[in-house]
């Protein structure tokens, strides 16, 4: 596996593939969603087990994934909340509220993120 950087990519949920933006730098990670109005697809944010919504324009749906991208919660956060820390969380993905029931991502889901020269998750066989 590569080192991650800020870009794009894909999310694979099962059969599907979203549209996907990495932030990886501290000052990406550190922004996120702010100032935005929405999202077409969904954040990764690397390296981190919780976040915030204070200064979030739209309520999004978060969810947490362990190191093998395994979907470990998805909850909804409207604007102004600080989520919870998820001990065994290693990134979180974030997209606009409901989006990720639309996609089945639910616990126990484990996802694949391709970005550059980072392609993480399970092989496209399992």
């Amino acid at each position: 596996m590569g080192k991650w950087v800020d870009g794009t990519g894909t999310l694979a949920v099962a059969t599907r593939e979203i549209p996907l933006e990495v932030a990886a730098s501290y000052r990406a990670r550190r922004r996120g969603l702010l100032g935005r109005d929405g999202i077409a697809g969904a954040l990764l944010i690397v390296r981190t087990n919780s976040v915030h919504t204070f200064g979030m324009r739209f309520a999004i749906d978060v969810a947490h994934l362990d190191g093998s991208f395994t979907v470990r919660s998805v909850v909804t956060m409207r604007p102004g909340r600080l989520g919870m820390i998820r001990p065994r969380g290693r990134h979180v993905l974030e997209a606009e509220a409901g989006a990720m029931a639309g996609w089945g991502l639910e616990p126990g889901v484990r996802v694949r993120v391709s970005c550059g020269e980072v392609t993480a998750g399970p092989s496209r066989g399992a």
